[in-house]
């Protein structure tokens, strides 16, 4: 029996997300920050473009396992607050 620590599942989802920011060259420096709570992403920092801003939570919303994405990151021709939330409620319920 092995007494190492074992990384829980919001922990596992940074560490994804933060290797698909690296490897994806146009936000691969960007210094953003990501948080990840009970499945939902966080982010912040600043980046120069809304574009990057968008793709950066469409690279976070992509890792299975997300619930959803607040995305606090700033950006030109962002909305004011910096915020948009997206949550996967829902999604396997019938309407």
């Amino acid at each position: 029996m092995t007494n190492a620590p074992v990384q829980n599942t919001d922990e596992k989802l940074r560490t994804a997300i933060l290797s698909r920011f690296a490897m994806d060259e146009r936000i691969a420096y960007a210094n953003l920050r990501v948080g990840v709570l009970n499945g939902i992403a966080h982010l912040a920092g600043a980046v120069t473009s809304n574009e990057i801003r968008i793709i950066a939570a469409q690279l976070a919303e992509a890792e299975t396992g997300v619930l959803g994405v607040v995305n606090r990151i700033e950006a030109p021709g962002a909305p004011s607050p910096a915020r948009t939330i997206n949550l996967r409620l829902n999604e396997d319920s019938p309407e």
